[in-house]
Order: C-alpha cells, then structure tokens, then sequence
C-alpha cells in the first residue's frame, strides 16, 4: 500500500502498476505462444489491475455542496479498481482534488486482488500473433474475462461492498471499463480512445455524411491540431486537403455502429455515431460509450409527427419519454420517471433559434415540446388501432425508436442527455413515408438539424461545470462523477 500526498502523485503510481503489470501479461503470453512455458504462480499474481483507495475520516460536518458529484455521505473507505490510467488521468486527478479539497480525504494505492484477462490488454496487431494458440489453452494459465466480474451492480443501485466493508469509488471498476472498451471499437471500427466527451447519435447515414463534410473542412482549414477519426482506423490529420474524400470512403460498412471522432488537442471534440435503427443498438453503445464519463449525448434524429399541425420538417424537443420499447423496463421500472435536464433543454431551444433564424413566432410553429413515444417495433402503426387511445392519454406529439432509450440511459448511467428530433413523416395524418418526398425532405433538413446538434454543444460547453445535474445522482451515489 501506498500513500501519495497528492491526486497527481497518485495517478503516477497508478500508471507505474497498471504499465507493469500490463507489461508483465503481455510478455508472459508472448512466451507461452512462442515457447509453451506457462506462468509461475509468483508471475501470475503480478497481473492485477490497480486499486485505488480514499479514507474519509470527518472531525468536522460534512460541507453543503451545490455540485452534483465529489461528495462523501458516509465516513469509511472507498476503493475502485482502475485501468487505462494514463488515458484518464485528467479525469481521476480531477475527481481526487475534489474529495481532497472539500473532505480532506487520505490516499492509497495498491495492486487490487483482481486479475487483468489477457484478453484486455492486447491489441489488434498483438492478438493476431496468437492465433494459433487454442484459447483454451489461454485460459488455462492465463486471467480471462469472467462475466461474474463484469456488472453493473453499482450503477443500478444494488447494494455492493468490498470484503474489507470499502464502498464503490466509482460508477464502473476496471473489469467492466474494459470490456466496454474492447466493444466499443468493436461495433464502431474506431480506437475507442478517440472518443471525444461531447456526442451525437444519429439513426440515418445523411447524418454522417454531412457531419464529416463539417469535420473535414475543420481539419483542413480549422485551428492546428484538429483531426478526424474514421472507421477503419482511418485518422485524417490536420491541414489535409483531401479530408472530406477520404472520409467518405472509409469501410464504414463493415461496422455495426460506425463512428466519427473530430478530435482537438484539448480533447474536447464531438463524436458521432451512427447507431442505425432501433433501440437495441442504442442501448448496446450507451452502456459501453458511458464508462468514458462524457458530458453529454444528444439524439438528433427522425419521428414521425402525431399532430395535424406539426409539418414535415418541423422539429420535435423531447421534455418527456413514453417508454414503448421494453429495452430496459427490467433495469429501470416504467414508473421510474425520466426527467429532462434544464440546461441541455435551454442549450437545445437556443441553438434552433440561432440555426434556423427567423421570427421567433416562426420558430414557435416549427418546433414542438412535449412527450415523444418510442417502440421497438418499426411497423407500430399496424397496431394503431390498439395504440391509439394510450397515444392520445399521454399527449404525445411524435413517435420513434431510439429516443427513450437514450434518455433512460443517459438517466440510469449519469450521463446528462436531450433529444431533438425531425418530423419526417405524419402516420397518423395520412403522410406516410414515401421515397419521393423522404428524398426532398432529407436534403432539405439535415444539413440544419445537425448545425443545431452541434450549436448545442458549442452552447453546453461554456457552462460544462451547471450540466451534470443532481437530477441524475441517487441519494446514496459512488463520489466520482
């Protein structure tokens, strides 16, 4: 056990254990797979991820904070398992300075008891000079991921305690960030340390395209430094001439969920992905982009209008959510409400207003508030006869597939979130979607509703520190954001 004077200090010495130990792994495997010598149980124990540990003892009340997170209810010791610390040590050395500034807590690090599977800590290139090895025979000698390690206990407000009575440090340990790290570039075909802490889900390719027209006249003619993250491994670098070309013809197809990184020096940049349609998806990349602890995820997508009034074009800003999917009811009970959050709602209402312009009576005709009501099932209107009394009891004003589930993540994983959408059809009013009119609308509309999605980042940026609401922390919550 260790005991650094300061959040920097302790950072250092959890990049120190976690490097070698990951080091140590890599080259045991390297020695099985050329040499068949397995590890000693002395070189088997040095694969552990590194825990790190707060001791809060008050001799004074605990302070009244307006912040959301950095906050310690309960005197005792809290631990986290961590990996990739050198990826989030802005990150830790921030949440540590909290809990070190308000509540004078004392800090320890120290190898944890639980073991890094090899699998975690190899990359493409690596993992390919092992084939040939049976993986059976890994996982004999060797950690490997063990889905009774990996949970989401302490998001979902389970009771969960360490052997030595230590509470939860963090939303997600070491096991579980990096089997969501691993997924990550997975279904998206990009490095999951590109990911950027604003992001933009969008369920239409038109989107895509025309946010990387955006972002490649950014990395060609923008500030020094700004990069483009593809699918593919694909990184177009600053002051390419040639960005947007290259961009458009990544293999963006082989991907589930291909995703788009603009990458600042700062690493305050917005990613977009593509999540397709349908809330499965959408879950699955929410669950795994969140252990990253972005600032916001946005939903800028297509509904179809259940107003007479609402036309095709207009836009939709979600205050609430009619969960008709069933993608999380076992996770988050249907009479769990989920709120909007405030500040992403004003970002929203005040990035439309200065895209499209206009009079403000005009904007008040294009853009509704309201309920939005989301299915699974993309043919919901066969069953608009049995819908349409419960459509009509909530006052919801549009319907679609993905929008109540990224709220409800957002909500259940802590990450602040909003939802504006399109209206790019009328079922309920005779204006199906048809491909002659969905062509004029698509090149009519997207190019604005994303200018708004990313006007509203620009917005929530200057006021990232009011965004992480209380709305979204439970009375009893883990103190890192």
């Amino acid at each position: 056990m260790e005991n650094p004077k300061t959040p920097a200090e302790a950072v250092d010495r959890l990049v120190v254990l976690y490097d070698r130990a990951a080091d140590r792994l890599i080259e045991s495997v390297r020695l099985f797979a050329e040499k068949g010598t397995p590890p000693t149980p002395e070189e088997r124990s040095s694969f552990r991820y590194p825990e790190l540990r707060v001791t809060y003892l008050p001799n004074a009340p605990a302070p009244r904070l307006a912040r959301a997170y950095g906050q310690l209810t309960w005197p005792g010791e809290y631990a986290v398992t961590v990996t990739q610390p050198r990826y989030f040590r802005k990150y830790l050395i921030e949440q540590l300075g909290y809990l070190v500034g308000d509540y004078g807590v004392e800090i320890s690090v120290r190898a944890s008891e639980s073991e890094i599977p090899y699998s975690f800590v190899l990359d493409a290139a690596g993992a390919a000079a092992f084939e040939n090895v049976p993986a059976e025979d890994l996982a004999r000698y060797f950690p490997n991921p063990r889905l009774t390690q990996v949970g989401d206990a302490v998001v979902d407000g389970l009771p969960v305690k360490a052997l030595d009575g230590a509470r939860p440090l963090g939303l997600f340990d070491a096991p579980r960030t990096d089997y969501s790290l691993k997924r990550i570039q997975h279904y998206t075909g990009a490095p999951w340390a590109d990911v950027q802490p604003w992001i933009l889900f969008t369920n239409y390719q038109r989107y895509v395209e025309e946010f990387v027209r955006w972002a490649a006249e950014g990395v060609k003619n923008g500030p020094k430094g700004w990069a483009l993250s593809c699918p593919g491994n694909v990184c177009i670098e600053a002051g390419d001439q040639d960005a947007e070309r290259k961009a458009l013809e990544v293999p963006w197809q082989k991907y589930q969920m291909p995703a788009y990184h603009l990458k600042t020096p700062d690493n305050d940049g917005v990613t977009l992905v593509n999540i397709g349609v349908g809330p499965s998806n959408a879950k699955t990349i929410t669950d795994h982009l969140a252990v990253l602890r972005p600032h916001c995820w946005l939903m800028i997508g297509h509904c179809g209008g259940l107003r007479h009034t609402q036309r095709i074009g207009d836009y939709v800003l979600a205050h609430a959510y009619l969960r008709r999917d069933k993608i999380l009811d076992d996770r988050v009970p249907l009479e769990v409400p989920i709120p909007a959050i405030a500040e992403v709602q004003v970002a929203l209402q005040q990035a439309a207003a200065t895209v499209a312009g206009g009079e403000k009576e005009d904007l008040r005709r294009r853009l509704r508030t309201g309920t939005v009501v989301s299915y699974a099932d993309r043919n919901w209107e066969l069953n608009y006869n049995q819908e349409r009394q419960l459509l009509s009891q909530s006052r919801a004003i549009a319907v679609d597939m993905e929008s109540a589930c990224i709220a409800t993540q957002g909500f259940r994983l802590r990450v602040p979130y909003g939802v504006l959408l399109c209206v790019s059809d009328k079922p309920a009013h005779g204006e199906i979607k048809l491909p002659g009119v969905s062509d004029r609308f698509y090149d009519r509309a997207i190019g604005a509703h994303l200018r708004i999605g990313l006007e509203t980042i620009a917005l929530l940026k200057q006021n990232r520190d009011d965004l992480h609401s209380r709305k979204l922390r439970a009375f009893d919550e883990p103190p890192f954001r």
